[in-house]
C-alpha cells in the first residue's frame, strides 16, 4: 500500500528531526567526554584521558577539539627512546592526528612542531625533512613560518658539513706553546665533496629564509654557522685569504643576529629616580 504524500512528508520530517536530535545529543556527550579527558589529563591520569578523548571522537567526529586533545594525550604518554610497539604506535597515531590538524590549519605551530619532533624521535629523518620542506613551500603559510622551516633545513645541512669537518680537525702546538686548531683535507675525496655540497645547499636555504623574513634570528644564526663551515673548508684547501673572508662574513652575520635578539628583548621598565 502506498503512503499518501502527506504521510510521506510527515515521515521524512520525523526522520530529519530524529537524526539531527541524535547528532545534537552526541555532540553534547562528546563535549562532556572532552571535559573529563582534560580533567584526567591535568591530573596525569593519561590512560583515562585517552579513553574519554577516544569516546569523544567516536561520538562527534566533527568536533575539532577532540582530535587535538587525543593527540596531546597520546603525546603525554609517549616515551622518547622507547621502541616498544605500543609506544611507537602511540607516536604514529599522534603524528597522523596532528597532520590532519595541520592540513586544516597550515599555520598551526603546535601541530607542525609536534609532527616534526615525533618524526625525529622515531628516526624518520627523510620523512621529517619532507614534512618540513612541504611547509617551507606552502604559500598558505605565513612567510615568517616558512622562513623558520627553511632555517630548520639549513641547520640539517650544517650538521652534515660539521660532521665531516669535526672528524678532520686537529690541535697543534705552536712554537710559543699556544694551541691552535687546524683543519686538514679529508683523505677521502668524497667526504670533501659531501661537506662542500652540504655547506653550499645550507647557505642557499639560509639565504632563502632571510629573504622571506629578514628579521628571523634563527636564519641569521644558521648563516653564521654555515659561513664558519665555508671557512673551515677553505682552510682544508689551503686557501687562507678565502677562509679569512668567510670568517669576516660570519662575524657580520653573528652581529646581525645579536641585533635582532636585542631588538626582540622586552623593554626594561623605567627606573625610579631619587
Amino acid at each position: 500500500m502506498k503512503l499518501s504524500q502527506a504521510k510521506l512528508g510527515l515521515l521524512l520530517l520525523v526522520l530529519v528531526v530524529g537524526s539531527s536530535g541524535c547528532g545534537y545529543i552526541n555532540g553534547i556527550r562528546a563535549k562532556s567526554q572532552l571535559n573529563e579527558a582534560v580533567s584526567a589529563y591535568k591530573d596525569k591520569r593519561y590512560e583515562e584521558a585517552e579513553k574519554y578523548a577516544r569516546k569523544a571522537v567516536y561520538l562527534d567526529p566533527s568536533n575539532e577539539n577532540a582530535p587535538k586533545i587525543l593527540g596531546f594525550v597520546l603525546l603525554a604518554q609517549y616515551r622518547k627512546g622507547d621502541t616498544s610497539p605500543v609506544n611507537v604506535k602511540r607516536a604514529e597515531e599522534a603524528i597522523q592526528l596532528f597532520k590532519e590538524i595541520q592540513t586544516k590549519d597550515p599555520n598551526n605551530d603546535d601541530a607542525f612542531m609536534t609532527v616534526t619532533k615525533l618524526l625525529g624521535f622515531l628516526g624518520k629523518s627523510d620523512e621529517q625533512l619532507e614534512w618540513v620542506r612541504q611547509r617551507s613551500t606552502n604559500e598558505s603559510v605565513s612567510k615568517s613560518k616558512r622562513a623558520e622551516a627553511e632555517a630548520f633545513l639549513a641547520n640539517k645541512k650544517w650538521e652534515c658539513s660539521l660532521a665531516i669537518t669535526e672528524k678532520n680537525k686537529q690541535t697543534v702546538k705552536n712554537p710559543d706553546g699556544s694551541m691552535v686548531i687546524q683543519y686538514k683535507k679529508p683523505a677521502e675525496g668524497k667526504d670533501m665533496e659531501e661537506a662542500t655540497k652540504c655547506m653550499t645547499e645550507g647557505m642557499q636555504l639560509a639565504e632563502t629564509a632571510i629573504s622571506m623574513d629578514p628579521e628571523n634570528e634563527t636564519a641569521w644564526a644558521q648563516k653564521y654557522n654555515l659561513l664558519l663551515e665555508a671557512g673551515k673548508l677553505a682552510k682544508m684547501e689551503g686557501n687562507e685569504p678565502k677562509a679569512a673572508e668567510y670568517e669576516k662574513q660570519a662575524t657580520a652575520a653573528r652581529e646581525q643576529g645579536r641585533k635582532l635578539h636585542d631588538k626582540a628583548k622586552p623593554a626594561s621598565p623605567p627606573q625610579a629616580t631619587g
